[in-house]
């Protein structure tokens, strides 16, 4: 006797609801970032008829992320060449503030300095703390991290925690463990102008001023110059870089270069928008700049920046409407919800696997 099997015809959908997924899958992101926004935004205008208080809250939010943009730039570019965590970037960052606000009292520029000579001492202030923190994280890769290249994925993760350790005790002994104060220079909370009941302030048009420029000249030295294409080339797969004639050491020692630089950047624009640092700092921007990075797409520089102008703004909505201590709950739920929906982050791309 033939035994019959019965089979089951797979369950077909209308063409509606596929319609109706494609387009969720494609735009449900977009809708969730909005959420917050847009429910407090509605809020206002039913309220007072105004959107001036969400405008607000989302130009804070700009400026404060545009920091934490620059300091997950470098965590993206580290991890993008050699898929290594780098833990130690946020104490880079706080060195860098440490070597700006010095620099300060080097250059006698206090509270009634001329505007030119202002303007000259800020700006070798962030040279040499771009330098400084550049060179700091290079001699980082070299020491730590070099000699564990072929090691297993843990030691040199280990190896960065305790970086990380070295230059916050360094810290405490530069500074002592309490918050310094440092000079308002820039008069950071000074109105320049008012748009549409919007106030911005000289500390909103610094950190966009410093990152923006900084970003445009990474973004076109990556795409462009023949260092660029070969970092990109490393991070793609850096066997094959290295067959072909790319300096594979070379090009990650850049790498750290350009990240602790940027990370310098950062640590001076912080100490000018903030007006105050400790040694502590750089566990808590690099906790942020972090969580940026996975959020906006690891190993990508403009999701880095988004990721950072994200976190800026659900910062500034949630500390001011909801309270300061929901702020890192909030956070890390949009992280774990943009996991879920895209696990490559906004931005990412598929990475080449470690080994």
């Amino acid at each position: 006797m033939e035994a019959h099997t019965a089979t089951i015809a797979p369950r077909r959908h209308s063409a509606a609801y596929r319609a109706l997924k494609v387009w969720w899958q494609k735009y449900s992101l977009i809708i969730f970032l909005l959420i917050l926004p847009v429910a407090f935004g509605l809020n206002d205008l039913f309220t007072t008829g105004s959107l001036s208080h969400i405008g607000e809250n989302l130009k804070d939010g700009i400026s404060n992320g545009a920091i934490w943009a620059l300091v997950a730039i470098g965590y993206t570019l580290v991890y993008g060449i050699i898929e290594l965590i780098n833990f130690a970037h946020g104490d880079v960052f706080m060195i860098g503030s440490f070597v700006s606000t010095g620099l300060w009292a080097t250059l006698g520029l206090t509270l009634v300095t001329g505007v030119f000579g202002l303007v000259g001492g800020l700006l070798a202030s962030l040279v040499v703390a771009m330098v400084a923190c550049g060179l700091l994280n290079t001699l980082i890769e070299r020491v730590a991290y070099r000699p564990l290249r072929n090691a297993p994925k843990l030691a040199p993760l280990i190896t960065a925690v305790g970086m990380s350790f070295i230059l916050q005790n360094v810290a405490l002994l530069w500074l002592g463990g309490s918050q310094q104060s440092v000079p308002d220079l820039l008069h950071a909370q000074q109105d320049l102008f008012n748009i549409g009941g919007i106030h911005v302030y000289r500390a909103d048009l610094l950190s966009v001023a410093v990152t923006a420029p900084l970003v445009i000249a990474l973004i076109l030295f990556l795409n462009r110059s023949r260092v660029g294409k070969a970092m990109r080339a490393t991070a793609q797969d850096p066997e094959a870089a290295r067959l072909m004639g790319i300096n594979v050491d070379t090009t990650i020692s850049l790498t750290f270069l350009i990240g602790g630089a940027l990370a310098g950047a950062a640590g001076l624009v912080f100490a000018l928008y903030e007006t105050t640092i400790w040694y502590f700092q750089g566990f808590t921007a690099g906790l942020i700049a972090f969580t940026a990075a996975v959020m906006g797409g690891i190993g990508n520089v403009q999701g880095a920046v988004l990721g950072g102008l994200i976190i800026g703004c659900i910062q500034q909505i949630s500390d001011n409407r909801i309270g300061a201590q929901w702020t890192n709950v909030i956070v890390f739920g949009y992280l774990i919800a943009i996991m879920v929906l895209r696990p490559r982050g906004l931005l990412g791309e598929e990475t080449r696997e470690a080994g």
